[in-house]
């Protein structure tokens, strides 16, 4: 499997950055050895997840990664900087894999950089010096350290960017075959070189200097076409081998041609396939240390057992072996005891020796060995036969109670592993069934739906969101919406200037269930709607005016009977799935959705609920049901009946 982006893998997803251009840096993410994300406000709405994975992998990841709850120092510093920041044009530094990111400020210019090469990095580097970086280290040629002048490596031949001309000289010039002359001396790297040669046709293997014109043409077309092909990312390819991913590129390879292929839009998406599947293999493959340490306890201590128990045994035997011999043993106990008495050390040893089932003898322990019914027994002749059996046997005992504790807590690890790989089993099925959050869009930190007709609607959550979503959002085209009770949000409808009577009564069914009037359960209720000119912040004499909170002066077009009741199903917008909750009569010719209306249910409970039905984080409910209690009153799914 692939394990790092190759020159031409990077000129095809700068070429897919430049759609980040006019766009605005949101906020960014760090975490583990080298995650970087910077989440993008992309232009004509949306977000967009650039991905710095590994410190080796930049895309364009097409959904959100999980990201940690608190930034790191890293990730604080770099939102203090460029929060906001509005990007400028992406490029790659000649052939190598670096890519740079112009991002401007009102009161400075930045420049963030990526680095795919010698470990990995993100810089942010302002009139050519380092602001931060991920990594600090200092090279042969150059240091990349806050404070210090940034330079990039020592660019090498360029293949995109030279003539047909230098393209012949640096290949001629070369000692060494086809093949290596273009993987090094032409900088394509082994698995390039070998396609540019397929491809023309060139013996790889022949003379780089001794090639003629034509192959030297033919080479070069080849480079040029492939050049092409990865900037334009027009062919993002994924092969397979065996059923899994052993090689994407921006282009079809020829040199693949015996792998199964698979096509995606962008080289971001193939990209993300790889290290998906990267990412279960590793997961497929990892053993936890502490497991593995359990397993090897428990090892160690079968072992020992093993060795408790061949020892125990051992013992009984020659004790028994004793008894089997008995008179023998007996008497040489009796003549050792009386004559060690008598003897010197070495006139007891020699005599000691002449015994024909004697086998050695330590006078200074007062220990005789000798083999008794065929088996070795050392013994203590300063003690009877009965006596040295029974310490025998008393040791074996001994070694056999520590067997037994040994097996006792050999239970007590194997239970301890067991319950560490359960819960490491677990972890792995929440992790395979947790589901995936929907493509996130900008209108999602307000409440929201679409109308029948395809108007965005969007509302107020408190006091500060109201204040925006007027004083951001509402335009001249636009109409003003709000329930007639205290406590209600503020309606924007967009492009509300051509919106159709339905439209407006449904922007006024939003004002009203996402009101108090939905957690004080009123049956039904009114709205109304006003044009933008209508609405001021401005107070009338010896009048105050609370923040989110706004004056509606002239005609109110009223919506009267508006019954307290929502819609939850599934939408398509921008080619994502989202989960939108509106008013109940946009669904009604939909497959899979539920009404809903106010209850008993704790709405909290209640979202975990509604998220397992439409497959979605439990957040995303939770942020689009109205405030208060929460019932489902009818569900509706693709295989009920027609009602």
């Amino acid at each position: 499997m692939k394990k790092e982006m190759s020159s031409f893998d990077v000129r095809s997803i700068v070429s897919e950055m430049s759609a980040l251009e006019g766009s605005h840096v949101d906020k960014i993410f760090h975490w583990g050895a080298g995650n970087v994300l910077f989440r993008i406000n992309a232009v004509g709405g949306g977000k967009k997840e650039l991905f710095f994975k590994d410190k080796k992998w930049l895309y364009i990841a097409p959904s959100k990664p999980n990201t940690p709850d608190a930034p790191t120092s890293f990730a604080s510093f770099l939102r203090k900087y460029i929060d906001n920041a509005r990007v400028g044009k992406t490029v790659q530094v000649g052939f190598d894999r670096v890519v740079v990111t112009e991002l401007f400020k009102s009161d400075a210019e930045y420049t963030l950089v990526f680095e795919m090469f010698g470990g990995g990095n993100v810089l942010l580097v302002s009139e050519g010096k380092i602001v931060n970086c991920l990594i600090h280290r200092t090279w042969r040629d150059r240091v990349t350290r806050p404070g210090e002048d940034y330079s990039t490596p020592k660019t090498r031949f360029d293949p995109i960017t030279s003539s047909a001309e230098e393209f012949r000289d640096a290949f001629l010039s070369s000692e060494s075959d086809a093949v290596r002359t273009l993987a090094t001396v032409v900088n394509l790297g082994g698995q390039y070189a070998e396609e540019v040669c397929k491809r023309s046709g060139a013996d790889k293997t022949a003379p780089a200097k001794d090639a003629g014109q034509d192959v030297v043409d033919s080479l070069y077309a080849a480079l040029r076409d492939i050049a092409e092909q990865a900037a334009g990312s027009n062919d993002p390819t994924v092969f397979v081998k065996d059923g899994k991913i052993e090689d994407i590129a921006p282009v079809d390879l020829e040199i693949h041609s015996d792998l199964e292929r698979r096509k995606y839009s962008t080289m971001s998406e193939a990209i993300d396939a790889l290290i998906r599947e990267a990412g279960e293999e590793e997961e497929a493959a990892y053993v936890d240390p502490e497991a593995e340490k359990l397993r090897k306890r428990v090892e160690k201590q079968r072992e020992t057992v093993d060795d408790y128990k061949a020892e125990a045994e051992d013992l009984k035997l020659r004790a028994d072996a004793v008894y089997a011999d008995y008179q023998a043993a007996s008497n040489l106990l009796k003549v050792l005891g009386e004559q060690s008495s008598k003897l010197t050390w070495d006139k007891l040893r020699e005599g000691a020796m002449k015994i024909p089932f004697v086998t050695d003898i330590d006078p200074s322990k007062s220990r005789v060995t000798g083999k008794f019914a065929g088996v070795s027994v050392t013994l203590d002749y300063t003690k009877g036969l009965d006596a040295n059996a029974s310490d025998i046997y008393r040791r074996g005992k001994e070694i056999f109670e520590k067997a037994k504790r040994a097996e006792d807590a050999i239970r007590d690890s194997v239970a301890e592993l067991e319950k560490r790989e359960k819960g490491l089993e677990k972890a792995k099925v929440l992790a395979q069934s947790r589901v995936q959050p929907t493509k996130q869009f900008w209108f999602e930190r307000y409440k929201w739906f679409f109308t029948s007709s395809g108007k965005l609607v969007i509302a107020g959550r408190d006091a500060r969101s109201n204040d925006n979503v007027v004083k951001k959002h509402l335009k001249e085209k636009d109409v003003y919406a709000h329930a007639d009770v205290h406590g209600a949000p503020s309606v924007v409808l967009k492009d509300g200037a051509g919106a159709s009577e339905q439209d407006l009564r449904e922007a006024c069914m939003f004002a009203l269930t996402q009101s108090k009037a939905w957690v004080a359960a009123m049956v039904e209720g009114s709205a109304f709607w006003a044009y933008p000119d209508q609405v001021s912040k401005t107070p009338n004499a010896g009048e105050f005016i609370p923040r989110g909170a706004f004056i509606v002066r002239g005609k109110r077009n009223y919506e009267h009977h508006i019954p307290m009741e929502l819609g939850i199903g599934e939408i398509e917008y921008q080619g994502s799935r989202k989960v939108m909750c509106g008013p109940a009569e946009l669904f009604k010719d939909r497959p899979n959705y539920m009404k809903i209306r106010p209850g008993r249910s704790k709405s909290g409970r209640m979202a975990g609920d509604i998220a397992k039905e439409f497959n979605v984080p439990e957040e995303e409910i939770s942020r689009i049901l109205p405030p208060g209690d929460v019932e489902v009153a009818e569900r509706i799914r693709p295989d009920a009946d027609e009602q």
